[in-house]
């Protein structure tokens, strides 16, 4: 097993989307304008520390980013790595990213059901960090996947999947990030 911390820098806004609607019911003769504007801040993820990525966002963007690459392991004819990150990585931190006060909204018209391509559309307000940094801690359990496995995979995530709603991978323009240290913490 080994350990590494990653310094990550945002190259795009990060948009969140967490799903919040049962916590705070609509007030009496409460518009869905008026809701909408009264709990936006709430689709992102705080706590104590301030405003941060889930561990599985990362989690998943690198089993998304070795789907997406397919690179085969050399001395193992076509198999690839997809199954060693879906298995042999673990992120169980959070990453922090900013205070809460640093979010800003951006109102979109988003389909209503939430599915690309819905025929009726609503605007609703996403929680938006324009800049944003962190560090990623990353647990690797299967040998197969070295360090310069790990940084491709993660450089491509963060160029090509991204994180957070909106992100690239979904068709949007949010969640991109760069690399700037990867380390093997002892």
């Amino acid at each position: 097993m080994k350990k590494y911390d990653v310094q990550l820098q945002s190259v795009s806004p990060v948009a969140f989307g967490r799903y919040y609607t049962p916590e705070i019911p609509e007030q009496r003769g409460e518009t869905k304008q008026a809701y909408e504007e009264r709990t936006w801040k709430n689709r992102a993820h705080v706590d104590k520390n301030g405003v941060y990525i889930p561990a599985l966002a990362f989690k998943n963007l690198l089993t998304s980013a070795a789907k997406y690459l397919g690179l085969q392991i050399p001395g193992k004819g076509k198999s690839t790595y997809t199954k060693h990150f879906a298995s042999g990585v673990l992120i169980t931190d959070n990453v922090y990213v900013a205070k809460e006060s640093q979010l800003r909204g951006q109102w979109i018209h988003v389909p209503a059901d939430g599915m690309r391509g819905g025929s009726k559309r609503v605007m609703k307000c996403f929680p938006v960090l324009d800049d944003w940094s962190g560090t990623l801690r990353v647990i690797v359990l299967d040998e197969t996947i070295t360090l310069d496995v790990l940084r491709e995979h993660l450089n491509e995530g963060g160029n090509f999947i991204g994180v957070g709603s909106l992100r690239v991978q979904n068709n949007g323009i949010f969640g991109r990030f760069r690399v700037t240290d990867l380390r093997l913490v002892k």
